[in-house]
């Protein structure tokens, strides 16, 4: 039997010889217009909460129908750039600093949960399981909340 079988947490091991490796990472490659629309059709993979995840799995981020128009108005916006000829997308400064903005004053906008449970609202709507006014509410009054967390009031 391998002693590494047989570990238990808390366990000694002595070691014999250890090296260190150099070497460097690579980053992901950078989407392009098809990837990107892939991985709005599959969000949900970064989705811990399973009744959420199989939420935005059937449905993605936004239709397929306005997921194209989603990105042209980033582009058009100027929060990213689409390159011509390779179709690749990087953010611009613009873009790059409304990410920094976000995700230090209003961090679970950038969380897929969130944006799972919106569209299991808009889901529960659409069944007619509940008032579109009721989930309006809801969401004016979140939305309401973190804003007013933002704004200093004279």
């Amino acid at each position: 039997m391998s002693i590494l079988t047989s570990l238990k947490k808390g366990m000694s091991v002595g070691i014999n010889n250890f090296e260190i490796k150099e070497g460097e990472t690579t980053p992901p490659n950078r989407y392009n217009s098809g990837t990107i629309i892939l991985a709005m059709e599959n969000a949900g993979k970064l989705i811990e909460d399973e009744e959420l995840r199989e939420q935005i799995k059937g449905a993605g981020i936004g239709t397929s129908a306005t997921r194209a128009g989603i990105i042209e108005k980033l582009e058009r916006i100027k929060y990213i750039d689409i390159n011509k000829k390779t179709q690749i997308i990087t953010p611009t400064g613009k873009g790059e600093a409304i990410y920094d903005i976000v995700s230090k004053s209003i961090p679970d906008m950038l969380n897929p949960d969130l944006t799972a449970s919106w569209e299991k609202g808009l889901d529960l709507v659409a069944k007619k399981e509940i008032e579109p006014d009721i989930f309006m509410g809801k969401l004016e009054k979140y939305i309401r909340s973190k804003i007013d967390k933002l704004v200093v009031k004279y």
